[in-house]
């Protein structure tokens, strides 16, 4: 398993951006398909996105299609969530996850960040 530190969750005003980073340490990140969560209050947790071992392919919720983009850089060991046009509804912790899985659409991640609070305000 790898080791996940989220940083950059924080306040922002509706239509704001932030960038969330997943730190990995342990076995070999680039092995990994990495995606981010998200669990609003009194909510279940929810995927958000996906990326590949190599970057080149990325899935979405519907619901942040067009607004996020999930990207990785392997020579960092980390994994982003650039949030633009943020909205009070994307409030919630969001988490880390890896998998050594290889299809995007199947939820198997066996690791997981500690989260890290986005707040949208209206």
């Amino acid at each position: 398993q790898v080791q996940l530190v989220e940083s950059g969750g924080g306040l922002v005003q509706a239509g704001g951006s932030l960038r969330l980073s997943c730190a990995a340490s342990g076995r070999a990140f680039s092995s990994y398909k990495m995606a981010w969560f998200r669990q609003a209050p009194g909510k279940e947790r929810a995927f958000v996105a996906a990326i590949s071992w190599s970057g080149r392919s990325t899935y979405y919720t519907v619901s942040v299609k067009g607004r996020f983009t999930i990207s990785r850089d392997n020579a960092k060991n980390t994994v982003y969530l650039q949030m633009n046009s943020l909205k009070p509804e994307d409030t919630a912790v969001y988490y880390c996850a890896a998998s050594l899985g290889v299809v995007l659409t199947t939820n198997d991640y066996d690791s997981w960040g500690q989260g890290t609070q986005v707040t949208v305000s209206s």
